[in-house]
C-alpha cells in the first residue's frame, strides 16, 4: 500500500510539472505535438545546421516534434503546410502521425532491411548525400547502469555509422545522450568522427534530467565538396 501511494504522488507530481511547464504551453500554443521541438529549435538556431534545400533524415522521430520543426525550417514562410524547400525523411519503430511533406518509415533502425528501406527512400528521391541527420533515438532505460549504457552506445554508433556513410562532408548530426557510463566513450567517438563536436544542454530539456544533446559537424578524412 504505501508503494501504491508513493507512486501516486510521484505520478501526481509529474502531471502537474507537466501541465505547468511553460514549454508545454508553447508547444499547444504552436501546434508541436512534443515539447521536445525547443530542444531541437534552440539547437538549429545556435549552430546553424537546417537551412532550405537540406535533405534532413530524423531518427526516433515519433510523435512528430522534430519532423515538425524541421518541416517548417524547410518552408519558404516557416509555414506547418504547404511549399517545401528540401526532403525529409523520417524513422520510428512507433507509428507517428503524418506530417505534411515528410516520408515516414516504421521499422527498428537496428534491422538491416530497415536502414535499407531508408537508403532506398533517399535514393528515390534523388539524394545522392545528406545534410543533416538528427536523432532522439533513447532506449528503454532499465536502471542498471551497465546494461543502459550498452543500449544507448548501440543506437549512438548506429547514428554515426549512418551518418559516416550518408553524410554530405559538411553536413552535421545531432544524437541524444545521457550522463553515465555511455557518456564519455561517444564524445570520444564524436571527436574522431567529427572536426567540430560540441554538447549541448537545450534550456527545454528538463533540471532533473540527465538528458544532453552531442552535435557533430564535418566528418574528417572526408574531403570538401
Amino acid at each position: 500500500m504505501k508503494v501504491k501511494t508513493k507512486s501516486k504522488k510521484v505520478n501526481k507530481a509529474w502531471l502537474n510539472d507537466h501541465v505547468n511547464d511553460p514549454y508545454v504551453k508553447l508547444a499547444t500554443r504552436e501546434g508541436y505535438r512534443a515539447r521536445a521541438a525547443y530542444k531541437l529549435k534552440e539547437i538549429d538556431e545556435t549552430l546553424g545546421l537546417i537551412h532550405p534545400g537540406d535533405c534532413v533524415v530524423d531518427l526516433g522521430s515519433s510523435p512528430g516534434a522534430w519532423s515538425q520543426y524541421t518541416r517548417r525550417r524547410l518552408s519558404p514562410q516557416g509555414a506547418a503546410v504547404g511549399a517545401l524547400q528540401g526532403t525529409i525523411i523520417a524513422l520510428d519503430l512507433l507509428p507517428m502521425e503524418p506530417v505534411e511533406g515528410v516520408h515516414f518509415i516504421q521499422g527498428d533502425f537496428r534491422e538491416p532491411a530497415v536502414l535499407a528501406e531508408l537508403e532506398q527512400a533517399l535514393i528515390d528521391r534523388g539524394i545522392q548525400a545528406v545534410d543533416v541527420v538528427v536523432s532522439d533515438m533513447a532506449p528503454n532505460l532499465s536502471g542498471i547502469g551497465s546494461a543502459d549504457a550498452a543500449r544507448i552506445i548501440d543506437l549512438v554508433e548506429l547514428a554515426v555509422d549512418f551518418a559516416v556513410n550518408h553524410l554530405k562532408p559538411d553536413g552535421a548530426l545531432v544524437v541524444k545522450l545521457f550522463h553515465g557510463g555511455a557518456y564519455d566513450p561517444m564524445v570520444a567517438l564524436f571527436r574522431q568522427t567529427f572536426r567540430v563536436v560540441k554538447p549541448f544542454k537545450p534550456k527545454a530539456s528538463r533540471d532533473k534530467s540527465s538528458e544532453t544533446f552531442l552535435v557533430g559537424m564535418g566528418l574528417k578524412n572526408r574531403e570538401r565538396a
